[in-house]
């Protein structure tokens, strides 16, 4: 038997080497994607803020309203005032220990100003200075006058007395200043005249020969 040519040989290699390369193109894979996928991060909404229901924001506390009594002299020594505070009213007394006064009344504001009034026009306004000071201006009687009050301890104050005394009607005012000095006027059936002392412990006084009572004043 003949062994086959070179010929046969290499035409066979031939053959085998286009089947190989043929079968590589066509069994070839594409490269395998990774096993780790990266994740996409993760959007997280923003969670919507709850509609809870908003707390009134406290109110600012309000300061107490001042109490107490101011006494003093005006500006140019001729008169005396009284200012006594209580609750957000002030009742006020205008004397000058003659023939004018004036008895004056309004409320108190909460920055400690005040605006009283009186009759025949009388006007007092003034401004608390801390808790120990009132200053302020009146107008009583034709006049103007400027004052400033100071805090006034007991016995100090205003004291009035309305009575009957044998037919007449008598109203009486005073002011007692710090250190026992007193300002006042009786009206005797409309009449005025500088008033007698009184006795700032009890309010005792004898007026046309009658005791009366005066009687500590506030709003």
């Amino acid at each position: 038997m003949k062994r086959p040519g070179p010929l046969l040989t290499l035409l066979a290699g031939l053959l085998l080497g286009l089947f190989m390369l043929s079968l590589n193109a066509t069994t070839g894979s594409k490269s395998a994607a990774s096993p780790y996928k990266e994740k996409s991060p993760a959007v997280t909404a923003s969670p919507t803020p709850s509609k809870a229901a908003a707390s009134p924001s406290p109110s600012p506390s309000r300061a107490a309203a001042p109490e107490g009594v101011y006494t003093g002299r005006t500006d140019d020594d001729s008169s005396a005032v009284a200012v006594s505070l209580r609750g957000g009213k002030a009742i006020a007394y205008f004397c000058d220990g003659h023939n004018i006064e004036s008895w004056l009344k309004g409320a108190v504001k909460d920055d400690g100003s005040l605006s009283l009034t009186g009759d025949h026009g009388a006007k007092l306004n003034g401004t608390l200075k801390g808790t120990k000071q009132l200053r302020g201006t009146a107008e009583v009687g034709g006049g103007h006058y400027s004052f400033t009050l100071d805090r006034a301890k007991k016995p100090s104050g205003i004291y009035r007395a309305n009575s009957q005394v044998a037919g007449a009607r008598i109203v009486g005012g005073w002011i007692v200043l710090p250190g026992g000095k007193q300002v006042g006027i009786v009206t005797r059936d409309g009449t005025p005249s500088a008033a007698p002392a009184i006795d700032p412990a009890t309010g005792a006084v004898t007026v046309g020969g009658q005791r009366l009572t005066a009687h500590p004043v506030t709003p």
